[in-house]
């Protein structure tokens, strides 16, 4: 096992910037008042939230006016599709890709009389107009498509996607948690009316999210209580965790381009050798996410896989970490029309900025071992 254990899974979550936690501690310690209490420790909660949404509206291309914030990504894509689902004769459409986050609320909806529309993809991982505009011949009161996919690291053309949408009547929300921080994300360009991010894709703490929401939308709350973030999200809000949140977004602004070119170059000398080694890679006709590799090799187990190369001191995901408790193939790769065999397969590795190439060397030394060890082995059974 090597030595010291390498984080090869950022997609999953990453690694809290030493910076930002620098400015998240006052609020974990002495300045622990509720942004609601009209004390100075109440004022000054308040102003550090203000700040926050500030920065975090600055790197989403919002204004601060439009951000929400929530604990995660996911309660703020709960929150779009529960509470802008709109009229129940009409039905809500979700790209076939799309993160649990958004399929399970949407199915869920069908409990309040909503039909749930699918739409497609194609063998690229791309959500293309086409499949978008049989889905809308249907009444839709809202759509959401991902602007960039937590698997394949797929980059879909929401901005053309949004103008569809908005010609037949429907709202568009986009789930842009794993876009942040790693392509420019700008919230009024794509033209949507809401928007999730998160903040420990972005290396701030866990317990952070928002919903960039078009403040034209009529939008449900999905909790009821103290009435904060304008009525639309009570609870106390973490303010540490949001602090942190808009620290690591102030720090995006100076580095994205930066953190992309070290994960992009990694990321393409990985692939070139695991093409050598005869790895099928997902996605990679289309435009991607930097940072992001999926692939699988012919009749090797993903999760075999994963958990041998956690033995060598290496942590990859097999599909997505957030629904790991699964041992399907990837939804995504079953909408690309993957065989089911080789989609059962797939390995996720996903480049922070803290990697190095010293890391990845060693990885591939690891990997290349390893899959010749486990088809030796499929030989030997077969």
């Amino acid at each position: 096992m090597h030595s010291n254990p390498i984080f090869l899974d950022n997609n999953g979550t990453t690694l809290l910037d030493t910076r930002v936690l620098e400015v998240m501690l006052p609020y974990l310690s002495n300045q622990y008042g509720s942004p609601t209490s009209r004390h100075s420790f109440g004022r000054a909660a308040r102003q550090a939230l203000d700040q926050a949404r500030e920065q975090v509206a600055e790197a989403c291309g919002a204004h601060p006016s439009q951000v929400i914030f929530t604990a995660s990504g996911t309660e703020s894509d709960n929150f779009a599709i529960a509470g802008m689902a709109g009229d129940e004769q009409k039905q809500i459409a979700v790209s076939a890709i799309e993160h649990p986050a958004i399929t399970r609320p949407a199915f869920a909806m069908r409990s309040y009389g909503h039909r749930v529309g699918v739409i497609a993809a194609d063998q690229f991982g791309a959500v293309d107009s086409n499949s978008l505009e049989v889905a809308l011949e249907k009444p839709t009161s809202l759509i959401s498509v991902m602007l960039a996919n937590n698997e394949t690291g797929v980059i879909q053309n929401i901005a053309q996607l949004a103008e569809i949408a908005k010609s037949k009547g429907a709202l568009i929300h986009t789930d842009a948690v794993q876009a942040l921080g790693k392509i420019p994300v700008n919230f009024d360009a794509l033209g949507v009316n809401a928007m999730t991010v998160s903040s420990h894709k972005i290396n701030g703490p866990q317990g952070a999210g928002a919903l960039i929401l078009d403040k034209r939308v009529d939008i449900k709350p999905l909790l009821h209580g103290g009435g904060q973030e304008r009525g639309l999200r009570s609870g106390t809000e973490n303010v540490a965790a949001i602090v942190g949140f808009g620290a690591a977004c102030a720090l995006i602004k100076n580095e994205m381009e930066q953190r992309a070119n070290i994960t992009k170059a990694l990321r393409d000398t990985l692939e070139t050798n695991l093409k050598s080694l005869g790895a099928s890679i997902f996605g990679d006709k289309a435009a991607r996410l930097p940072n992001t590799s999926f692939f699988a090799f012919n009749q090797i187990e993903g999760e075999t896989l994963v958990m041998a190369l956690d033995r060598k001191g290496f942590a990859v995901a097999s599909g997505s970490a957030c629904s790991s408790d699964s041992t399907e193939p990837s939804h995504v790769l079953m909408a690309m029309g993957v065989a089911p065999d080789l989609a059962r397969g797939a390995v996720r590795v996903s480049f922070g900025a803290n990697n190095t190439s010293e890391q990845l060397n060693a990885f591939l030394a690891v990997i290349n071992d390893e899959v010749n060890r486990l088809r030796q082995l499929t030989a030997v059974t077969i």
